[in-house]
């Protein structure tokens, strides 16, 4: 079986749709279908891959981070395609993608599929301050609802995100399909050599987060509860590993909360040694994000066997079950620092929650996830030969 899969994002790009698409791409390669993808031309930093169709873009003026792809070329990608017997189109983005993927799906003759990622009514206000939140919401909502009516299938990465688009008006089937973590970022790291490079005292407490640096991810409550924390535990070290549009805020925040020793921005790491090595350095992880319609990091700070303190909310509370072995504290600042403490502090209690977040994490493998993917990829082409090598 063949797939185009077409996004407005990819690596060089980091953030977890792109994530998601390299582990899925892999996984179901060894499932024998074969995955091109159409994405992005970020014109530096690019592994050079025949299988990856590099579209021209240019910059995006709110986000220097991202690129917005010519829509005249991504909807003619067929036309660059060494060939064109593809037998399904997946879209992963909203953007330039979804409609570049609908036109291409219609050209060829062949069923599209769309991954909805994004919880894009809560993200809008942040990018678009000046119009009203409320219009936004319910433009988002009206987009959406348009969007996924224009699909043969959807997929989604969590029940919260299946409920969103229920509730927006959405009456297709949803099939709810999560990112696997691939065998290779379970346990490993070389903690010592990553102290030693960033200089973090030896024995000193390390909290880490690992994502965008984005208004929505709600890093400034770590840096508050953080804050709060340090009172109890003074060496309290918070490593906040990304970039995005909201680093500069953050650092302001940081100085004016006297937190310029305890809260260090190292940046984007590079995921095949750096983000291991990372991941293994710390005590525990933290995350407060409100939007997330899965929440990959914490399935990677799982299979990194570290300690998982978060809030719960959207996609989340699919991985902070009570076999995860987190700490789900409330939306608080006084409460989440009192588990950063308590953790932080007591060893056996981060022994006994790092053994529950490695077994967890374990139940989340990528090659079952994309089993299921292909099957769906199956159903949709009458690709039966797939169903049958799958069982």
């Amino acid at each position: 079986m063949k797939v185009l899969m077409i996004s407005d994002v990819y690596f060089p790009r980091v953030n977890g749709v792109s994530t998601s698409m390299q582990t899925f791409r892999k996984e179901l390669g060894n499932l024998g279908v074969d995955v091109t993808l159409a994405v992005p031309d970020y014109g530096s930093n690019q592994e050079p891959d025949e299988s990856i169709v590099r579209i021209p873009s240019s910059r995006v003026l709110l986000d220097p981070e991202d690129r917005m792809m010519s829509y005249g070329a991504a909807k003619n990608v067929a036309n660059m395609l060494p060939e064109r017997d593809y037998d399904l189109i997946h879209i992963q983005t909203p953007f330039v993608a979804h409609y570049a993927g609908c036109s291409i799906s219609r050209e060829l003759g062949i069923p599209s599929v769309t991954t909805y990622h994004t919880y894009f009514e809560e993200y809008f206000h942040h990018y678009i301050p000046f119009l009203p939140a409320a219009w936004l919401k319910g433009a988002a909502r009206r987009f959406s609802r348009k969007q996924c009516e224009a699909v043969d299938a959807i997929v989604v990465p969590s029940h919260a995100m299946a409920k969103t688009l229920l509730d927006y008006g959405v009456k297709m089937e949803m099939h709810i399909i999560p990112t696997g973590i691939p065998e290779e970022m379970f346990a490993g790291g070389d903690a010592e050599g990553f102290r030693k490079e960033q200089r973090i005292e030896e024995g000193r407490k390390i909290l880490l987060f690992v994502g965008r640096v984005a208004f929505e991810k709600s890093i400034g409550f770590l840096i508050r509860a953080a804050q709060i924390a340090k009172q109890e535990v003074p060496g309290l070290l918070l490593l906040i590993a990304g970039e995005g549009p909201a680093e500069d805020s953050l650092k302001r925040l940081t100085s004016q909360a006297g937190m310029n020793e305890h809260v260090r921005f190292i940046g984007y790491l590079d995921r095949k040694d750096r983000l291991k090595d990372c991941y293994a350095a710390a005590d525990a992880f933290v995350f407060a994000s409100r939007t997330e319609t899965q929440g990959l990091v914490l399935l990677e700070a799982m299979a990194a066997a570290k300690p998982v303190i978060s809030t719960a909310f959207m996609g989340t509370k699919d991985i902070l079950t009570e076999e995860s072995g987190a700490i789900v504290p409330e939306e608080d600042e006084n409460e989440f620092a009192a588990a950063m403490v308590r953790v932080l502090q007591d060893e056996e209690l981060r022994k006994e929650m790092s053994g529950k977040s490695l077994r967890h994490a374990m139940t989340w493998r990528s090659g079952a996830m994309a089993e299921k993917m292909a099957r769906l990829y199956a159903g949709l082409t009458g690709k039966i030969q797939t169903m049958q090598d799958l069982g």
